[in-house]
């Protein structure tokens, strides 16, 4: 079995985020690490959005990331450090939108070691030199210089090694152009590690290291070191030179504190904690990640502690010395891994779990009536300053990028009844976790929607000069009328603007400068800027049926299929070629090109006749109206669309390339059948090739030519509307999650600068696309715990979704919390006070903090919340919720049949109770059965049956069903009070945690010790294990492929298929004694026969779901994993040799002429952990698509095929089995 993998939505989790001028300009953009994969986002300053430049894959686990520029220069550039041993130097180029690697110097192994360096990065902030860290002993430093072009140089490194030493952080300290210092947290463990009674291991301070890299003797020296008092987690260096006072503000537990080289006193200031906060409140506070905000007349930092709260911390300074530390409550955002100040007033947060947001700074919280916090007041050990947390005040939200990670469990169903399945995925992690549909699709936002007055049969939109930005003109066509509406503030109605009123319209438009034209069945008529209208109309009885029309040309046809050809002269007249062209039949559909920047005329007019075939029709002068080429089609033609696609048109002059691979003129063909094809049409020639196919529905397909992000692009029209567009160096067919179109046009005004207008049935709809290049659209229902596991109720469309949270309050014990600590407040008053403190403690019960905002309070370990949740996750409404007890925590859910209930369907749910987490301890469990009832919109309790330890997995087996309970395997069935015990296995090495069964096998998942085939023999009433697996594996998901074959998941991103071979034999007898088994075995412990691994692949992110489905309608079957990060991929089948041998080789080429961006060579990165085997990895075969069209040509004749043939073969794969 030969595997393809592909990837259908990135990871959208984000590790870390810098910024900087990456592509040159003024403007600032932001640099996304997502685990392997790297992206350029650019903010646009009028609208707020973000959007995504380019995104790459680095086959490599991206570790950290800085940007740095040469002092002097006006372009960033990228340090990456990675797990391949090497640094990376990386330069965005704007024109080819790519990465180019600068330099790539190897120091050490690959793969992410202790002592390997690559985990930490620190930038001189001048420049002029760089530190990579490990995470032990190794540091390496390079130093930046540039040669006699003006080229970035980089030097051999220079070590700063210091052994038994762990490293934490580490930042670039500015001194201005003093030699380039490094300040790092480090901890000494040498005498720990001597010390066998563990002492001196609890007293080893943390240090604070100083390096400086003498640009003298180009070497690097320890400088400084100095112990630390507590623990600190990260360093912020602070502006120095001629900006600020220079030193590193060290953020520890409880504390951040000021520190300095020379006689700079230490300056110590608490952490400002919640006032009346629930958390336990012996948990210590700490900063998790921090922005630096420098002009040229101040500085401030923004650092983030772990409840989410900014503050915003200044120093205060007289002379060179800081005097005081001083921190202000900001506002409360998500929890960030990094965040960004952008110089336009921008703050980026980078979230840890769920969305990422923008924020515009509205104000910079200088004259609230917040409170400032000093570090000048005294306040005794231990005590802190306290401040009320409230909704924003300073920031805006502006924008934000929707993120699925972490996706804890999916499911692939069609529940609303749409033809094509939905995926629901449960994601998300405490109060900001939700339910999410996704649907393959656009986003469309709906600007307008107005009603007319009859029904439409075509809209189109008209500037009135050619320079204008907007349009300024909606022409609404009837059978028998035309209405006019102009575009302002509000859209009205005009009778002036020349257009015939009384006539049904084929056509409007703005031809040459400043002029407009509308054709109609009787003639054209040309509308000059002064009013003056010049009419032709049509000889005899002809009326015309079909026009196409240009900035300069028209083409119309007339019955009978006669072509008049007219072009605009230089004073603006529409002047009638000569001859007249007689086609053989009707003509269907025509269409022309717009006319190429700088030349007269489109060359090319493409007219579909109604005997089947598309003709290219010659309108040079030459040869004008002489046929050039011809293709016959599969059905009629309905409409035809010739676009310039590829590489916008404008940029392509400046990239002074040939018309390649990369773009050009294509012709669109929407067919009566509902098939869209799309051929390259030779632009000199006129010869069509390369035909791509699509089924998009059952009507016939309108095409229309619009523009997206100042490219052209064709809207395609059948049962549903499609967008075909070329986004980020491939094309995209995605259809538009929205009802029905009709007729549409492209439209342009203020607030829509890329808009369309589109009519259905009769309503005018204004609606834009702003989400270009997502594949799924999401309609999302918040929920109040994590989401660990959810269930299809069958015959409906409602699930329930167990949801649980660890190191978290219910609500009866926290509102059990507050009463007790409302008390608390009274009784601690003095006499004087107390009816204040009754005031307060009453105002304290009152408040209601929503949790999804300020995040939920922190328990402590053992502490679990846990509910149940009936929904419709279609409506995105809730029929019930169960609330379970404080630390009882629902863990496995499963929808079942009793052979005894023959008819009835049940829901059972396993829970723990008191569960510690390491090591795994708890008091007990319970399994709720309930009964489903009026199909799927309640559930009943039945009974509850108590177990002696965690039910983490249950399955349905033969009318009874399969419980693991800890390490235990047992069938039970439904009785009146509870469910009875059938049958038990004790065989299973440590713990149960997924269970499928097919036919009389069992497939058990263990924590750590891979998969164990069990039989279950009905005559003996006994589970065997008949096999197991060679290789340790730390399941996670798995799914059944056939009776043989199992695919699973495991903890570290790897997916393998494992089979049973045809010699293994299920009908294994109990063997009590065990001595048959161990003559038998001969092979580690376990079964005594082992399965085979027949495919194994690393993904590199763990993946928490797999599932055997189609995804589109009449599509072959596939399975699709999700992982942690939130990506969503699928590993096909190869159905025949040759397309297997097509891609290996691909495959084959593509590392040797594309390697990775990051160093880490592609077998092994996915080899991590097993080698690679019969899995072809897509994403990087879809790399071909950009890279440059010489390297495309090479490769391509290595295959023996040309590079069109390559990537038709590449889009195939795709569309055969997904989108």
């Amino acid at each position: 079995m030969f595997l393809y993998a592909l990837t259908l939505q990135r990871a959208s989790a984000i590790i870390q985020s810098i910024h900087g001028n990456f592509d040159g300009t003024k403007q600032q953009q932001i640099v996304i690490a997502r685990g392997k994969i790297l992206e350029v986002v650019k903010l646009d300053p009028n609208t707020g959005k973000l959007y995504t430049l380019l995104s790459h894959e680095v086959f490599g686990v991206i570790r950290c990331i800085m940007a740095f520029r040469l002092t002097g220069g006006n372009k960033d550039y990228i340090v990456v450090g990675s797990d391949s041993g090497r640094i990376v130097i990386l330069e965005y180029l704007p024109s080819k939108n790519v990465f180019e690697k600068i330099h790539q110097e190897t120091f050490g192994k690959s793969g992410c070691r202790r002592i390997v360096p690559g985990q930490f990065l620190a930038v001189d902030p001048k420049g002029r030199a760089f530190m990579v860290g490990a995470v032990e002993k190794q540091k390496l430093v390079y130093i930046l210089n540039r040669d006699a072009q003006a080229r970035l140089t980089i030097s051999s490194p220079l070590e700063a090694h210091k052994s038994s030493t762990f490293s934490f952080h580490a930042v670039g300290v500015d001194v201005g152009f003093e030699n380039p210092m490094f300040a790092c947290l480090e901890v000494d463990y040498e005498e720990a590690d001597s010390d066998p009674t563990g002492e001196a291991a609890q007293n080893t301070p943390q240090l604070l290291t100083y390096y400086e890299l003498d640009l003298g003797l180009n070497h690097v020296v320890r400088k400084y070191s100095e112990p630390l008092e507590e623990h600190g987690n990260f360093l912020i260096a602070v502006p120095g030179g001629s900006d600020g006072p220079s030193g590193v503000l060290v953020c520890s537990e409880n504390y951040i504190t000021y520190k300095n080289l020379g006689d700079q006193p230490d300056i110590r200031m608490p952490i400002p904690r919640r006032r009346n906060d629930l958390d336990d409140p012996e948990r210590g506070m700490i900063f998790v990640c921090s922005a630096t905000h420098k002009t040229k007349s101040m500085f401030f930092f923004l650092a983030q502690t772990e409840q989410g709260d900014l503050f915003k911390i200044t120093l205060e300074t007289d002379e060179d010395m800081v005097t005081e530390v001083r921190v202000k409550y900001f506002d409360t955002v998500p929890v960030a891994t990094s965040m960004n100040v952008l110089k336009t007033g921008f703050l980026f947060i980078a979230a840890e779990f769920g969305n990422h947001y923008l924020f515009q700074i509205a104000h910079l919280g200088d004259d609230d009536d917040e409170q400032e916090f000093s570090s000048a007041t005294h306040l005794e050990e231990g005590e802190t300053f306290f401040f009320a947390p409230r909704p924003l005040r300073n920031l805006v939200e502006v924008d934000q990028l929707e993120s699925l990670s972490p996706i804890l469990s999916c499911r692939i169903a069609d529940l609303a009844n749409e033809d094509t399945p939905q995926l629901y995925v449960a994601c998300g992690r405490g109060p900001k976790s939700s339910m999410r549909v996704l649907r393959h699709g656009l986003e469309v936002s709906e600007m307008a929607v107005s009603e007319l007055p009859g029904n439409p049969n075509a809209v189109w939109t008209v500037k009135r000069n050619a320079e204008e930005e907007y349009d300024s003109y909606i022409i609404v066509s009837f059978v028998n009328a035309t209405l006019v509406l102009s575009i302002g503030e509000t859209v009205e109605e005009v009778t002036d603007s020349g257009f015939l009123g009384t006539t049904p319209t084929l056509s409007s438009s703005l031809i040459g400068d400043d002029a407009l034209l509308q054709i109609y069945p009787d003639g054209i008529r040309h509308i000059r800027a002064d009013k003056r209208v010049n009419e032709w109309k049509t000889p005899g009885k002809k009326n015309i049926v079909k026009c196409a029309v240009n900035q300069r040309q028209v083409v119309i046809a007339l019955t009978g299929g006669e072509l008049v050809y007219f072009e605009m002269d230089p004073t603006g007249q529409l002047n009638e070629y000569t001859e007249r062209k007689e086609m053989s039949t009707d003509v269907k559909c025509m269409s022309l090109a717009s006319v190429p920047s700088g030349e007269q005329r489109a060359r090319f007019l493409a007219v579909g006749l109604d005997d089947n075939t598309v003709r290219i029709i010659s309108l040079d002068q030459n040869d004008c109206l002489q046929p050039l080429s011809m293709q016959a089609l599969p059905a009629p033609a309905e409409s035809l669309c010739i676009v310039e696609m590829g590489s916008g048109s404008e940029s392509r002059e400046d990239r002074g390339e040939e018309r390649g691979t990369s773009g050009g003129l294509f012709l669109n063909i929407g067919l009566q059948n509902g098939v869209l094809l799309r051929m390259v049409l030779d632009n000199v020639t006129g010869d069509l090739s390369d035909t791509r196919t699509r089924y998009l529905g059952s009507r016939p397909v309108k095409l229309f030519r619009i523009f997206m992000q100042g490219s052209e692009a064709v809207l395609a029209m059948s049962s549903r509307s499609w967008l075909s567009y070329w986004y980020q160096s491939r094309f995209h067919l995605t259809p538009l999650s929205y009802e029905t179109l009709e007729y549409a046009s492209g439209f342009a005004s203020e607030q829509c600068p890329e808009g369309i207008v589109a009519i259905s049935t009769n309503t005018l709809r204004i609606l834009a696309l702003e989400k270009l290049g997502a594949v799924f659209n999401q309609v999302s229902t918040p929920l109040k715990y994590s989401p660990r596991k959810f269930a299809v109720l069958p015959d409906s469309s409602n699930v329930v979704v167990i949801e649980t949270d660890h190191n978290a309050y219910t609500e009866t014990t926290k509102a059990q919390r507050k009463q007790q600590m409302a008390e608390e407040m009274v009784e601690a008053a003095g006499e004087e006070d107390k009816e204040l403190a009754a005031e307060m403690a009453e105002a304290f019960l009152k408040e209601d903090q929503s949790e999804s905002e300020f995040g939920s309070p922190k328990a402590g370990p053992g502490m679990w919340a846990s509910q149940i949740r009936l929904l419709n996750p279609v409506l995105g409404n809730t029929l019930n919720t169960i609330k379970l007890e404080q630390n009882e925590a629902a863990f496995s859910i499963c929808v079942c049949k009793f052979n005894n209930h023959a008819d009835e369907s049940y829901l059972l749910i396993g829970t723990a109770k008191d569960l510690t987490l390491s090591p795994r301890t708890c008091s007990g469990g319970l399994i709720y059965t309930y009964l489903i009832k009026e199909e799927g919109q309640e559930i009943e309790l039945q009974h509850t049956t108590v177990v002696d330890d965690i039910p983490a997995a249950i399955c349905p087996f033969q009318g009874r069903v399969l419980i693991g309970v800890g390490k235990l395997l047992r069938i039970y069935d439904l009785g009146k009070k509870k469910l009875l015990r059938k049958c038990e296995n004790k065989h299973i090495p440590n713990f149960i945690v997924n269970i499928t069964a097919t036919g009389q096998r069992i497939i058990v998942s263990d924590v750590h010790e891979s998969l164990h085939f069990l039989r279950y023999k009905r005559q003996e009433n006994a589970m065997v294990v008949f096999a197991d697996d060679t290789y340790p594996r730390w399941v996670t998901a798995t799914c059944l492929l056939d009776y043989d074959t199992v695919m699973c998941a495991d903890k570290f991103g790897n997916v393998s298929v494992i089979r049973l071979t045809s010699s293994v034999n299920d009908s294994v007898d109990e063997d009590p004694t065990g001595i048959k088994a161990l003559w038998d075995r001969g092979v580690l412990s376990g079964a005594s026969q082992k399965a085979d691994p027949i495919a194994t692949f690393h993904i590199g992110e763990t993946v928490l779901s797999l599932q055997k489905c189609t995804l589109i309608p009449g599509g072959s079957e596939s399975v699709v994993y999700t992982t942690l990060s939130g990506a969503i991929g699928i590993l096909v089948p190869f159905t025949s040799h040759e397309d297997h041998d097509f891609f290996q080789h691909l495959e084959m080429h593509m590392r040797a002429e594309y390697p990775p961006l990051c160093g880490r060579d592609h077998i092994s990165y996915r080899s991590y952990y097993f080698p690679v085997r019969n899995v072809i990895d897509g994403d990087l075969c879809e790399q071909f698509n950009s890279m440059d069209v010489g390297k495309q040509k090479s490769v391509a004749e290595e295959l023996e095929r040309n590079s069109s043939e390559v990537s038709k073969k590449l889009e195939d794969i795709r569309t055969r089995f997904a989108f």
